[in-house]
């Protein structure tokens, strides 16, 4: 009896699958058969290289007796939360990030990745307590240490006195 979805959202359909198929002592290759796939769609998909469709996700609910679209639903729960993980590392929390600190630029186009360097360097120059512990939760100490490395120069005072009191070195 596969869990109900909303004990499971958020993973991926093959990690279900791969343990359904071990709980009824099932081969992949003969779940593939059975359903009229390719051995290597069922593979792919227990490696989590391949996605479930409609149409599998179908088949899929004739063998394990589910709804139609209960592996629809839960590829749709894994795409969420893989988008999500990615747009939560892609940006700092920008509210905690006054935006006149990036004054000759368009805050709202911030590549915070590629421009870490010029980034970081203005935060420990211009910015306050809770900028410089954003981005030290952002980037991590470790990333920041190694970009620290690499700035040559800054003339204010308090990128130094902000490296020391934050132990970025």
């Amino acid at each position: 009896m596969l869990p109900r979805l909303n004990k499971i959202k958020g993973i991926h359909p093959g990690t279900l699958l791969r343990w359904e198929l071990n709980n009824r002592n099932l081969k992949s290759s003969v779940l593939a058969d059975s359903i009229g796939e390719h051995k290597q769609t069922i593979s792919a998909i227990l490696n989590k290289r391949r996605d479930i469709n409609p149409s599998l996700s179908i088949k899929l609910s004739k063998v394990f007796r589910t709804d139609a679209d209960y592996f629809m639903l839960l590829q749709a729960s894994y795409d969420v939360k893989i988008i999500m993980e990615s747009e939560i590392k892609d940006t700092p929390n920008i509210n905690n990030i006054r935006r006149i600190i990036f004054w000759d630029t368009n805050f709202n186009k911030i590549d915070w990745n590629k421009n870490k360097k010029a980034i970081i360097k203005r935060i420990l120059e211009r910015g306050n307590e809770t900028e410089i512990n954003e981005i030290i939760r952002f980037y991590g100490r470790k990333t920041i240490s190694k970009e620290i490395k690499s700035i040559k120069k800054s003339y204010l005072p308090t990128f130094e006195k902000n490296i020391i009191a934050h132990n970025l070195i």
